[in-house]
């Protein structure tokens, strides 16, 4: 079976949910190059809450797991079942991120150097990850309704 055949799928483009992921893999990935401008690679995951990008904080290896993200939604928002898997990447990865954040913002132990515009990014990640993994796609054919033209 071809991918446009798949159910979802229109041969004329993505289906949301890949569009979804395909948007959010390339907002993460440039997030994760612009924060290596900031951060540089020293004191790789340092502590230090000074250095932040658009009011979050970031430090190397923020930036490597938003590259990672990024990336892997690039790569799966080919298919709609790729967009499916990374929807539930982000949704299980980003909500143990929200989760490790409400305790760890502000800690001396706070590898990620979070704050709470992190956290509360995370939780929006999180559920726009749930959506792409559950939310429902309607094939081509039966959103245009029966084919009534005389097209033979």
């Amino acid at each position: 079976m071809s991918r446009a055949d798949s159910p979802g799928t229109d041969r004329r483009g993505l289906t949301w949910p890949q569009m979804l992921a395909l948007a959010i893999g390339a907002v993460y990935t440039l997030i994760g190059i612009a924060g290596f401008f900031i951060t540089g690679f020293d004191n790789f995951a340092g502590m230090d809450h000074t250095e932040t990008l658009l009011g979050f904080m970031i430090n190397p290896l923020h930036n490597v797991v938003h590259l990672l993200i990024g990336i892997a939604g690039l790569a799966l928002a080919r298919t709609l079942s790729g967009a499916r898997t990374y929807g539930w990447l982000l949704a299980v990865g980003y909500g143990a991120a929200f989760l490790y954040g409400l305790f760890a913002v502000g800690k001396d132990w706070d590898v990620l150097n979070l704050n709470w515009a992190d956290n509360w990014l995370h939780l929006i990640s999180a559920l726009a990850g749930l959506a792409i993994a559950l939310g429902p796609v309607h094939s081509a054919t039966a959103a245009r309704g029966r084919d009534t033209s005389l097209r033979g």
